[in-house]
């Protein structure tokens, strides 16, 4: 399935996300498994295709992990960097702290508060 995004498209399947973009010169769209540390990509002449590829890199991906014993690694680890000012910086740790959080915690509750997935 492909779905809009904020900035691109994606593709979602077994918990990776495949990046969409199209080449007008090449009339294809490829892609790659994002936020893994391997670059792993895909492409196609159509939407169908292209699904059909990023399917196929996933489970290829999967097996190759199987084959060399180690987890595969998903899209999103559950950990980024964000950068902010001082100032805020700041206010984060001072609120966290008043409530008795770690900066982690805090930013965890906050986030969960406010994403609406």
């Amino acid at each position: 399935m492909i779905t809009g995004g904020s900035m691109k498209d994606i593709l979602q399947y077994k918990g990776f996300i495949g990046s969409v973009h199209f080449s007008a010169d090449d009339e294809v769209f490829f892609g790659k498994i994002e936020g893994i540390n391997d670059l792993v990509t895909f492409e196609g002449s159509s939407v169908k295709e292209l699904t059909d590829a990023f399917h196929f890199v996933v489970d290829e991906h999967i097996k190759d992990c199987e084959r060399e014993n180690i987890e595969a690694e998903k899209s999103y680890r559950g950990s980024f960097n964000v950068r902010i000012s001082p100032e805020l910086h700041r206010r984060i740790a001072t609120s966290a702290k008043t409530r008795g959080l770690s900066i982690n915690k805090y930013i965890n509750e906050v986030l969960l508060k406010n994403v609406n997935v």
